[in-house]
């Protein structure tokens, strides 16, 4: 039997960063993933449309990566492993269907010029709630960065209250569950500023009339700005290659190919895991779940192994809206259209809608079941950033649509398309992506006659790549507020650690949630590197270490 200090089930990037963290500590360690590929969401392809065409068939860009304390403490490692990272001044925009366009850039004169550009109040309004923002900034990024059900969580709210006191700490929390509706309209005149912001909540999971969303869209900006829109150069792959790198050179294990079946549990405690084979591979400090709640204590637990009130809780974990994803190799460079066309052409990512209402509307009519009339379109330009990703004077497109019904499709708001029995059938998911393309082709003015080739990715399509992404939610389920923060995943199991002793729950579905940060991953590798407490405790005798 083969035997790991730590295994970890899932190799998506929480699992290869956790996994990277522990191997340097000397842990020997087992990543077991059931694709052909690691990396999870991060999935590069050289051939998906055409060869010489490189495209992230899932997620894309990794700010949130490159700000992360993960990628503080490892980054001379991964530099030494050839992984580079390209960034922007100007990391993204949104071309409305008049023609104009709105754009955040990376400095805080760029952005106070650019509000101010459109409404002259505008530009002293970003300057003034970015200032604020970041004048507490370590504890709204601390919110989603600490394990929260935790002594580290207590500390932070400590420390907000030392600073703060009660009533400003009242009025902190406030903001953090304000909706962006009423956060950018109450702070920006222009019409326009709502509509670059706007477009920004769905990459969080949310709409933006939903709590929270405006707190995460001030983290977006103020990311954004600081942070730009990088990529790696080559493809997401590198990165991927570079953690799996750590882990293998330290004498630990990435198996591709093995579908975890169970996770053993002798006496309270993980064990080990069997695969489908039947094979038993044992884990002496921890068992790693890289799962939703749903397959964590539904398929890989014991009925008995948790209690029956976390089992329940479990099976009512909800989903959220399903995502498309389309990719289009181009002959030549996208031409959009308008008077800001030389700077849409650089964004990393450019949002296609009519704006705050548009993006509202849109989220609407998914959760209502429709496929919405005027989706959110974010086009996605890796070759803005990274030539290599096509052959020489060729481009690639990335779009994102994500706003489309949980599960089956009830109807159409547009009442063009017949949904038939409201499963994604190739039909349906072509003549959607139709509707997509020709509303982005009046923005993009060469789009239908520079495409070669192009690939569509329905709901059901991805969650053939990833069985986390459940009916295509992208984000490992629903970011409502009952669903986050301190009651992710569930509010009967928060945080990371799980009624099963050396048994760990991290991924999109735990604390901080989706994205490519890694931030799961880097706080379940620190909490099990963590020295005893009577080795801590003894640390602070003066003489003693």
């Amino acid at each position: 039997m083969a035997s790991f200090d730590a295994i970890f089930v899932g190799s998506g990037i929480n699992s290869l960063v956790g996994a990277a963290l522990l191997a340097r500590e000397g842990w020997s360690v087992c990543v077991l993933e059931r694709n052909e590929v690691a990396g999870g969401c991060i999935r590069t392809s050289h051939d998906l449309t055409l060869p010489g065409f490189t495209h992230e068939v899932l997620a894309s860009w990794h700010p949130l990566f490159t700000g992360s304390a993960a990628y503080a403490e490892l980054k001379d490692e991964l530099d030494r492993r050839g992984v580079r990272y390209i960034n922007t001044d100007l990391p993204t925009g949104t071309a409305f269907p008049d023609g104009s366009a709105a754009f955040i850039t990376g400095s805080l004169e760029g952005n106070v010029a650019e509000f101010g550009r459109h409404v002259p109040a505008d530009g002293a309004a970003w300057e003034s709630q970015f200032n604020a923002f970041m004048g507490n900034a370590d504890l709204a990024f601390g919110l989603l960065s600490t394990e929260l059900w935790s002594a580290a969580g207590l500390s932070l709210g400590r420390k907000a209250l030392r600073r703060l006191g009660r009533r400003g700490l009242l009025e902190f929390s406030g903001n953090t569950l304000v909706s962006c509706r009423d956060w950018v309209t109450s702070t920006f005149e222009s019409e326009t500023a709502h509509g670059v912001l706007a477009p920004w909540v769905l990459h969080t999971g949310l709409g933006p009339d939903q709590a929270t969303s405006g707190f995460m869209t001030q983290v977006i900006g103020a990311a954004l700005q600081l942070g730009g829109m990088p990529v790696p150069e080559g493809g997401g792959v590198r990165l991927v290659d570079a953690l799996a790198g750590m882990v293998t050179d330290a004498g630990g294990e990435v198996r591709l190919e093995v579908d975890v079946t169970r996770i053993l549990v002798a006496n309270g405690r993980a064990t080990g895991v069997r695969l489908g084979d039947g094979e038993v591979v044992a884990a002496t400090r921890a068992v790693v779940a890289n799962v939703t709640p749903t397959q964590l204590y539904g398929s890989l637990l014991g009925a008995t192994d948790v209690p029956p009130t976390v089992t329940a809780a479990a099976a009512r974990y909800r989903y959220g809206r399903a995502e498309m994803q389309i990719h289009i190799a181009l002959d030549e460079p996208p031409q959009w259209a308008g008077p800001e066309r030389e700077r849409l052409a650089r964004c990393p990512i450019v949002h296609v809608t009519p704006g705050l209402d548009g993006v509202s509307r849109g989220v609407n009519e998914a959760e209502r079941g429709l496929l919405p009339a005027e989706g959110t379109i974010a086009c996605g330009q890796p070759v803005a950033l990274d030539p290599s990703r096509a052959p020489a004077g060729k481009s690639i497109l990335w779009l994102q649509l994500q706003e489309l019904p949980a599960g089956r499709v009830k109807g159409d708001a547009a009442g063009e398309l017949d949904v038939g029995d409201g499963t994604w059938t190739e039909e349906l998911r072509e003549s959607y992506a139709d509707r997509v393309v020709s509303r982005l082709g009046a923005s993009i003015t060469n789009l239908d006659a520079a495409t070669l080739e192009r690939v569509v990715l329905s709901p059901a399509d991805i969650e053939g790549l990833n069985m986390n992404l459940v009916a295509g939610d992208i984000y490992g389920g629903s970011c409502a507020l009952d669903q986050n923060l301190l009651w992710r995943p569930l509010a009967e199991a928060p945080g990371h650690e799980t009624a099963v002793v050396g048994l760990w729950h991290i991924g999109a579905s735990t604390h901080p949630g989706p994205g490519l940060g890694a931030g799961s991953g880097y706080l379940v590798a620190k909490a099990l590197t963590k020295p005893p407490i009577t080795q801590r405790l003894l640390s602070r005798v003066p003489g003693r270490s």
